[in-house]
């Protein structure tokens, strides 16, 4: 783009155009002075050329300004406005104060669309301060002021101001355009005030706006953004021109909900409808398939990514690798992150988070020490990654090192990391170490941390801890089922079922339920799940014959069921029976009869896979022969030829 400046206008005669080459001079050699000004503003009409507006002297000033002030160009309202914006566009703070300040001082102070320009860089800089006061400062403002200052707080996290703005603008009786109602509607998404929402939706229809494309997007991303799906699907559906915009406010909704199945649906729609899926909309359909761990879908959205010519950049590629992880094929997620055309923090955090949760605390330990040495500096989430991996994988002093070398990078330890080393200590079996930990932590231990000291107390079947721990958790966190189940299997693991009866009993007064354990797996592009003694589904009968024959094959190798995982039959024949149908066996049974053979078999479960199912696991790998991937709510498990990849450290 070239901005067309006539010496006429800012050269009074050709003398002074003559007088600026000594100027020049000053800043380029001799030899190239004439050429450069003659480069700089032209020859017969004079030209500025659009890139060296912001163009500095050797003295660091700003050329343009420099030449103003020598009386050898004159000022003018259009040249301060072309100079805002080329700061907006490359987003220059400091040179942007410059230009305010020279036109401060000039007879154009007052106009209306240089100070409009000012507001709108100052937002796009993120100083909102100055914007304001720009604001508060003019004589008098029109629609375009309003709309500025509304955007800038609405992209700048001040999602109040922004609607505290516009309820100020509509008593002094201006009227909101569509990018007025595009700002306040992200204003009020990002709150997540469906309430808010609504008024302004009601505004939006008195005002002749229902179905602006641009409005009616807003809208969709507005409700979408305040979890009300069926709201944004009625606004989406009234649209009589949809646009990609609007699509990726609804897939995007959806995304967030967790919702993947009706996500991957409306992408294909979106296909089918012709119009074409941006990085975001790709970026939303891979959060979705991540939610639902759809790993065939998500590789067939990658294609279409690949054919479409989207460069993967990194917002995007994060998101991308999240899902192979969350999917289950790490191996495909670490080829995701090799291919990034720039690796930014949220990359390696991603691909650290990705290692922790498959149990591979080795890979994790030595991403972290790359990032440290190659990377981008590491921030909180990156040593809670770190953390994470070492309480997995049981590397206790690699932990404990990383945890005070936070300290190197000024980095406060939250809860979260407190949280994390209570679960290293006592994944260890370091429990008095662990309860000294949390006296001396400098805040105050939440439900959080007793839970982890609880699981660990289970783990190592620490009764007396246990009980001291599990009181702690009832008096911060009381309607949380899982540490009543671990207390209640604390005991039973004692013995003492008298105990863990009279918790079970506990629950049920207090109105405390137990969430239902559910396994699903994948097949063809169909999601299939189970309960436990599910007798359901179309195959139940042929599932059932063949969990029991790799039943009797696994126990022929050394199985032995652990019946401590039953609580509540004291008949050992019928304990052995409960924990034969847990969901993810039944899951297991069906992909065994429905995949090829030889592939891997990927299973994901609600709540954490208990201990026996974990042991069948291991020896139903080694007689099938296939690799079994099982997603619960802490990791992943890769059960290969008879052993697991967290090595039992779980």
């Amino acid at each position: 783009m070239t901005m067309a400046i006539h010496m006429k206008k800012y050269v009074t005669n050709p003398s002074i155009f003559n007088s600026i080459i000594p100027i020049a001079r000053q800043f380029f050699s001799t030899s190239c002075a004439v050429e450069r000004v003659h480069k700089l503003f032209g020859s017969s009409i004079g030209v500025i050329q659009d890139k060296d507006l912001l163009k500095k002297a050797s003295n660091g000033e700003l050329l343009i300004l420099y030449l103003i002030d020598n009386g050898s160009m004159d000022p003018d309202a259009s040249l301060y406005n072309q100079m805002l914006k080329k700061c907006t566009e490359w987003k220059r703070l400091k040179e942007g104060k410059v230009v305010h300040e020279h036109f401060l001082r000039s007879r154009f102070r007052h106009y209306a669309v240089p100070n409009n320009t000012l507001i709108n860089m100052y937002a796009k800089c993120e100083s909102m301060g100055d914007a304001r006061k720009v604001f508060d400062e003019m004589p008098e403002r029109d629609m375009v002021s309003w709309t500025a200052l509304i955007t800038g707080y609405s992209q700048n996290e001040g999602a109040e101001e922004a609607l505290g703005l516009f309820i100020e603008m509509l008593r002094f009786g201006f009227m909101p355009n569509q990018f007025t109602f595009g700002s306040v509607l992200k204003a009020a998404g990002s709150l997540e005030s469906g309430g808010t929402g609504r008024e302004l939706h009601g505004c939006c229809v008195k005002c002749g706006y229902e179905e602006n494309v641009y409005v009616g997007s807003a809208l969709v991303d507005m409700y979408a953004r305040c979890g009300l799906m069926d709201e944004a699907k009625i606004v989406f559906d009234k649209l009589s021109c949809k646009n990609e915009v609007s699509w990726n406010g609804l897939i995007a909704g959806h995304a967030r909900k967790g919702e993947g199945e009706i996500a991957l649906k409306l992408f294909s729609e979106m296909k089918r409808g012709g119009f074409q899926p941006t990085h975001f909309t790709f970026s939303s359909v891979y959060a979705a398939c991540a939610s639902i761990g759809a790993l065939e879908p998500g590789k067939w959205v990658h294609v279409h990514m690949i054919k479409s010519g989207l460069e993967l950049i990194a917002f995007i590629g994060n998101t991308l690798l999240d899902m192979y992880a969350k999917s289950g094929s790490i191996d495909d997620a670490r080829k995701v992150f090799d291919r990034l055309v720039k690796k930014d923090v949220v990359s390696w955090n991603s691909m650290l988070t990705a290692y922790a949760q498959h149990g591979l605390g080795k890979e994790t330990v030595l991403c972290f020490e790359e990032m440290c040495r190659i990377g981008p500096e590491p921030n909180e989430v990156t040593f809670l990654c770190a953390l994470t991996a070492c309480s997995h994988a049981g590397l206790l002093d690699k932990g404990m090192h990383y945890f005070e070398l936070m300290k190197k990078f000024k980095i406060e330890p939250n809860i979260s990391h407190y949280v994390t080393i209570i679960d290293l200590l006592g994944r260890s079996g370091q429990l008095d170490r662990a309860e000294k930990f949390i006296n001396e932590m400098p805040i105050e231990p939440t439900a959080a941390v007793w839970k982890a000291l609880l699981g660990a107390c289970r783990m190592h079947k620490n009764l007396e801890l246990g009980v001291y721990a599990a009181e702690r958790v009832f008096e911060l966190d009381p309607y949380d089922s899982g540490p009543h189940i671990l207390l209640a299997n604390i005991y039973a693991t004692a013995g003492r079922r008298s105990d863990a009866a009279r918790v079970r009993k506990m629950m049920n007064e207090s109105g405390v339920k137990k969430e239902p354990a559910c396994s699903w797996v994948e097949i063809e592009n169909a999601v299939h799940m189970f309960v436990a003694n599910d007798d359901a589904h179309p195959q139940r009968e042929e599932i059932r014959n063949m969990w029991e024959k790799i039943t009797d094959k696994i126990k022929e190798i050394g199985y032995v069921p652990d019946t401590s995982h039953v609580l509540w039959f004291t008949d050992q024949q019928e304990r052995e029976e409960r924990l034969q149908y847990h969901s993810e066996r039944l899951a297991l049974a069906f992909a065994l009869l429905n995949s090829p053979p030889g592939s891997p078999v990927r299973i994901k479960k609600n709540i954490r896979v208990c201990g026996d199912c974990h042991t069948a696991f291991k020896f139903a790998s080694k007689v099938v022969d296939r690799e079994i991937i099982l997603r619960d709510t802490n990791r992943f498990h890769h059960f290969r030829n008879g052993s697991c990849s967290c090595g039992d450290y779980w």
